[in-house]
């Protein structure tokens, strides 16, 4: 198989090319999904969390309430380095099950498109475990214009969320290809569709 990591900052349109390679037949992993399973309630994660910072971060239901983890774990670098220490391995590890069930598929083809949609690809390391790394950019005030609007969600909140991500120098340089999505959404879909093109022929030659 072919693995592509595809990365991006808060707002970028990151997801939006992971669905579109997903309509072009691509396999998914969504790490944000990922990332909420190992937290569910019952997961080792989630009581080594409640642990360090308190069961105030649990919900009646015993499901995490994850503004309270926010307001606890973002306070100071320190405590945003527990909550990585606690979560990015354990969400490094179940993509990585979730790749080798996929490898072990019996009808896996060589030259299938395995995607991982990872908005910390870059932050937590993991970039030069892919065949291809494909970074999403865009201007940070339309990010945060999308982000407010269209979801939205609270500015401040936004800008300390693009605070705690590495810088637009950071990702091209961890990358193999390039989208600026400052533009429509149709231009971005376009810029996809010749990008899976040229994916499927690395993974060709590759196989």
């Amino acid at each position: 198989m072919y693995l592509i990591g595809v990365t991006g900052g808060i707002g970028s349109g990151k997801s939006t090319v992971t669905r579109r390679l997903a309509e072009h037949g691509a396999e998914v992993i969504d790490a944000d999904e990922v990332a909420r399973a190992i937290v569910a309630p019952g997961e080792p994660a989630l009581a080594e969390l409640a642990e360090r910072f308190g069961s105030e971060i649990l919900c009646p239901d015993g499901t995490l309430d994850r503004a309270e983890l926010a307001r606890r774990a973002f306070v100071d670098e320190r405590e945003r380095r527990a909550l990585d220490r606690i979560t990015h391995p354990r969400v490094a590890a179940r993509i990585a099950e979730r790749i080798a069930w996929l490898a072990g598929e019996t009808d896996a083809a060589a030259s299938q498109l395995v995607v991982v949609d990872h908005p910390l690809l870059v932050e937590t390391g993991q970039a030069a475990r892919f065949d291809t790394v494909v970074v999403v950019l865009a201007d940070e005030e339309r990010r945060v214009r999308r982000l407010a609007e269209d979801r939205g969600l609270d500015e401040a909140d936004v800008r300390a969320r693009m605070r705690q991500q590495v810088d637009d120098d950071a990702r091209r340089a961890a990358a193999t290809h390039v989208i600026v999505n400052d533009g429509a959404r149709e231009d971005l879909l376009r810029t996809v569709d010749a990008l899976h093109q040229e994916l499927v022929a690395a993974a060709a030659a590759a196989s």
